[in-house]
């Protein structure tokens, strides 16, 4: 599968079929193994503060969760569940209204039952982040974690 055709089967996956990320306009970039890139734009609707016109810190906390869920998808070698563990955000600054936001993640490690990523939003200069975030994901099969092997 080349470049084009990971990032629009991506962009299926998570911009299309997942209705929050649809409702938000979040747009996939890029994806390679064990990393991904999105764009979530500046709309009114989307702004926490009409008197500042800065992005509320839902729709970007949401991008970089969908982001860091698309590095730990392109780390797979079959499509199967996970879910969020846990996701720390911590934001640097304001966005700059009327400016888009790109987010930018890794999967760094992935076990059978966990996957760690990290990830950073920027309006077009890494070095100068919005928003810094950590995540880990749950692997597991059909809804279920998977066995521990504690026999509980």
């Amino acid at each position: 599968m080349n470049k084009d055709e990971r990032r629009a089967l991506f962009g299926r996956w998570f911009s299309d079929n997942i209705p929050h990320n649809k409702a938000l306009g979040i747009e996939v970039l890029d994806v390679s193994r064990g990393m991904a890139s999105m764009r979530l734009a500046w709309r009114p609707e989307l702004v926490g503060n009409p008197e500042t016109g800065v992005l509320a810190g839902g729709p970007v906390t949401a991008m970089l969760d969908a982001c860091c869920g698309m590095a730990v998808a392109s780390m797979l070698d079959a499509p199967r569940p996970f879910a969020t563990l846990d996701l720390r955000i911590d934001y640097v600054r304001p966005a700059v209204p009327g400016e888009p936001v790109i987010a930018e993640a890794e999967c760094y490690r992935l076990t059978r039952s966990v996957a760690f990523t990290r990830a950073f939003a920027h309006q077009g200069d890494p070095k100068d982040p919005v928003a810094a975030a950590a995540g880990t994901f749950m692997m597991g099969t059909k809804g279920r974690p998977p066995s521990t092997g504690t026999g509980r």
